[in-house]
């Protein structure tokens, strides 16, 4: 008999960044010191300007519907954001707000996925994509990258991963959860591949693109002859510290962007009124204003490479960008630690959490299954004595 559920919710899978978060957040409660590098969270207070701006909207009686897909003052900042940072041409007319990027890129995929369709996937990717595009009919094509290539894919790679039925890659950079940037090099290189398949989309995740120590950033959708046929997803969450005030938004080809804004307005309508004018302040300021924010996570992530560099059996690459470190862990499985057999990257995970009291989450995720993802959003103090704790339990 049928548990009375839809095979749709039957098949999908809960999200490991979530469900390790509330499995720590459970031990906390229970009195376990526990400390949690699982949530890809900024640390830090959304910034004070950011905050009165809401409060003045509040103030202001913005309490009515907003329009589907966001105020026009909102999409016209966005526009000059997108002009500002990454030398991008879009109107209004291309821009859709939504209740974070998550819900735009749901949006984008149940727009424009049919049952079959491939979208593919450089591993590892966030989460959330491969069930995203499943749950909208299309099939996702995992490509493994190595973190000898800093978990970058190849125009090489991508060319043998394209069949008569791809219909987009989807992508984040800086990458959640391996911290790559791509080079417009890189991107360059990617798009000459790109070219000979005209009818292939791309999904350009950019949320990360502040908390980047490359140095440089590059968007897809400004290498020559990709404009037209990039979907660029962004928001607030990551670089202003706005995780919970849910705004993220797309600047795409016009007529994407109006079926994503009839998708909305069929599921959510408009987001939220007071975070979108809040958000108008934050898009419009200088980028500079985070350079502290930034320096701190560089400071961290440059204490938890070196900590882990420490940890025999621990490989590691130096991230640009975002706030993961994505070690391959390989080389534990098969042994037994404690009397615990570790087979693959989630008795990995549990173990680190049961014996060390630090929650990671398993690359299984993530669609690599030899790493794990430890999140450095949080202070430098709980890094060092997570770091010492896995040391120990692994020694």
């Amino acid at each position: 008999m049928s548990n009375g559920l839809s095979d749709r919710i039957n098949n999908l899978s809960t999200s490991q960044t979530l469900a390790m978060a509330a499995l720590a957040r459970e031990l906390k409660a229970q009195g376990k010191d526990i400390i949690s590098l699982s949530l890809g969270e900024p640390d830090f207070n959304t910034p004070d300007f950011i905050k009165e701006a809401a409060k003045k909207a509040i103030d202001e009686n913005y309490s009515t519907y907003s329009p589907v897909d966001g105020y026009l003052e909102l999409k016209e900042a966005i526009c000059r954001k997108f002009k500002r940072d990454n030398n991008l041409d879009y109107k209004p007319a291309n821009i859709v707000v939504s209740t974070g990027a998550k819900q735009s890129l749901y949006n984008v995929a149940q727009c424009m996925i049919n049952d079959g369709d491939e979208v593919i996937l450089p591993a590892p990717f966030w989460v959330s994509y491969s069930e995203i595009i499943k749950m909208s009919g299309g099939i996702p094509v995992e490509v493994p990258t190595s973190i000898e290539n800093d978990f970058k894919i190849t125009p090489e790679q991508l060319e043998s991963a394209i069949t008569p039925k791809t219909k987009m890659i989807w992508y984040s950079s800086p990458c959640n959860p391996s911290g790559s940037v791509y080079s417009r090099e890189e991107f360059t290189a990617i798009a000459e591949v790109l070219k000979k398949y005209p009818n292939i989309y791309v999904v350009a995740d950019e949320i990360y693109e502040h908390i980047n120590f490359s140095g440089t950033f590059c968007s897809m959708a400004s290498i020559p002859g990709m404009f037209e046929r990039t979907i660029t997803v962004n928001g607030v969450a990551k670089a202003f510290a706005m995780t919970g005030w849910r705004i993220g938004y797309i600047g795409a080809p016009e007529f994407i962007a109006k079926a994503c804004t009839k998708m909305q307005g069929q599921v959510t309508s408009g987001a939220n009124s007071i975070a979108q004018r809040a958000t108008i302040t934050a898009v419009d300021a200088d980028p500079s204003v985070l350079n502290e924010m930034v320096a701190a996570f560089k400071s961290r992530r440059d204490l938890v490479v070196g900590l882990i560099k420490e940890i025999p059996g621990l490989k590691i690459n130096v991230p640009e960008g975002a706030f993961y470190v994505f070690p391959d862990v390989s080389s534990f499985f098969g042994k037994t630690l404690r009397g615990t057999v570790i087979n693959n990257a989630d008795d990995f995970s549990m173990y680190l959490l049961s014996e060390a009291n630090v929650a990671t989450v398993t690359g299984d995720a993530f669609g690599n299954p030899n790493c794990i993802r430890f999140s450095y959003a949080t202070s430098e103090e709980l890094l060092t004595e997570a770091m010492k704790r896995i040391k120990e339990v692994l020694a």
